[in-house]
């Protein structure tokens, strides 16, 4: 890849990793993308993405590339790996020789996987939002270090882009919530209103008297307001059943 034409891919790439405030968001897709682009942008044989809570991981994704010699690697890191080391440290896990990292007993479970899968080098990222840590980035690389540092940049610069595309995401589908919470609390409100002026009107009597009466017979049949009030609107509920005992 020509130094132009990996300009204009890496330009194409953070802008696909901010595109996330969508309701339709699909987190392991996307993290998928931004391994297919690391993995098209370093030349690497395959690249995934561990998401980490607690220092356990809770998500695994793969390139498309490569994409079951990825998991494996993902996967044999429970014990320590590049992907733990660099969430742990915040910092990136430079390029290491798998050969000299097996004979270092430098993760044994996963360099002895490496291995298997001819995997000759690796390195790692960490996916971070200023001091907040999501997970790793981690690259499987066909050629012995070092990559140059350049490398090693751009594959952080997709990182940091994917961890901030993640805490948008988050932090817009927390507002939608909130905003669909406010609004059926609104609507929730209009209904309680109706149902009450309705109650009023019928029995010729004060909203307040009505509000008592409906509040009394959800009490009475555990049932939400709410659900009360639906009723009375649709006609579904007898107001017999509705008026206080006595009256």
């Amino acid at each position: 890849m020509d130094h132009t034409t990996r300009e204009v891919r890496l330009a194409a790439a953070l802008v696909e990793a901010a595109d996330t405030l969508t309701d339709g968001f699909d987190t392991a897709g996307y993290l998928r993308r931004v391994s297919d682009n690391c993995v098209a942008l370093l030349g690497a044989r395959a690249a995934g993405i561990m998401l980490i809570d607690g220092g356990r991981a809770v998500s695994l994704t793969a390139s498309s590339l490569g994409a079951d010699v990825a998991l494996d690697l993902l996967e044999a890191q429970t014990g320590g790996g590049p992907c733990l080391d660099s969430y742990g440290t915040g910092r990136p896990v430079p390029p290491v020789s798998i050969r000299v990292a097996h004979a270092d007993s430098r993760w044994p479970d996963f360099t002895e996987r490496a291995l298997r899968h001819d995997i000759v080098s690796t390195f790692a990222v960490p996916l971070r939002r200023r001091e907040t840590l999501l997970g790793a980035l981690n690259v499987f690389v066909p050629t012995l270090p070092p990559l140059n540092e350049s490398e090693l940049l751009l594959a952080q610069a997709l990182a940091d882009a994917a961890a901030v595309g993640l805490q948008n995401h988050r932090a817009y589908a927390q507002y939608r919530t909130l905003s669909a919470q406010l609004q059926e609390a609104l609507s929730s409100r209009v209904r309680i209103e109706q149902a009450k002026g309705m109650l009023a009107e019928r029995w010729d009597t004060t909203a307040d008297q009505a509000f008592v009466a409906l509040r009394q017979f959800a009490r009475r049949h555990q049932l939400p307001l709410d659900r009360v009030a639906r009723a009375v609107i649709e006609r579904v509920l007898d107001d017999a059943r509705l008026r206080p005992e006595g009256d």
